[in-house]
């Protein structure tokens, strides 16, 4: 698989524009990516323009901070698949999490699978590995392979900082083969996103994909 392939091209800067959007999905069909990665708002407008390509359209939800309450979660989850979105990057409530509340955030995982799953759309379920600890990284992820995840994503790139390899590394350890890993946050180089694969990341965000793969002529992932 070549390395474009496994990039989420990603623009969810508060400031995107109509015109920043469409270019985003332009720059996915030329260069092959997996997806554009974009504000809950444009999905509608990527879907239209992607229509008839192999890019995927993905959004997210409860972003970046998580703490929505369940219900609104969802209703953004049936908004943006009605919008069109194949691919949803939803964070989870950290707070619950770090506060035992265990069964509720594996809840709110499983629920919004179903909904995805309905509708023939991946869920990948965003943990921000900067605020965990390692044991709670192993906990989220636990949760994520109960409450049905398709892919445990390492981070919003809102927080001190993105994905290590560390904690691909651990994810990778913890999580059984049919549950992928999607690396995110810093991503911004070639060297980074093939170290990020090597450890065993399926995905790589990113909103550098264009450079990123264009630092050499390569054309496959490490």
């Amino acid at each position: 698989m070549t390395l474009a392939a496994r990039i989420d091209h990603t623009l969810l800067r508060p400031d995107a524009t109509e015109a920043q959007i469409l270019q985003l999905c332009e720059e996915a069909v030329a260069h092959g990516f997996a997806s554009v990665c974009v504000p809950p708002c444009y999905v509608a407008l990527a879907t239209e323009k992607l229509a008839g390509t192999a890019v995927a359209v993905c959004t997210v939800i409860g972003f970046p901070l998580g703490y929505s309450t369940s219900s609104v979660k969802f209703k953004e989850a049936e908004v943006a698949l009605y919008d069109g979105a194949t691919e949803l990057d939803m964070v989870i409530n950290i707070g619950a999490l770090k506060s035992g509340k265990v069964d509720m955030v594996q809840a709110e995982i499983l629920d919004l699978a179903d909904l995805c799953h309905v509708h023939q759309a991946l869920l990948k379920v965003i943990i921000e590995t900067a605020l965990l600890s390692e044991a709670e990284i192993e906990l989220a992820c636990q949760l994520c392979v109960g409450g049905e995840a398709d892919f445990v994503k390492t981070s919003t790139g809102f927080a001190s900082r993105g994905a290590s390899v560390e904690d691909v590394t651990l994810m990778r350890r913890v999580l059984p083969e049919n549950v992928r890993i999607k690396a995110a946050g810093g991503i911004r180089t070639r060297a980074a996103a093939q170290a990020m694969i090597a450890a065993g990341a399926d995905r790589i965000g990113s909103s550098n994909s264009v450079a990123l793969i264009a630092e050499n002529n390569e054309t496959t992932a490490a």
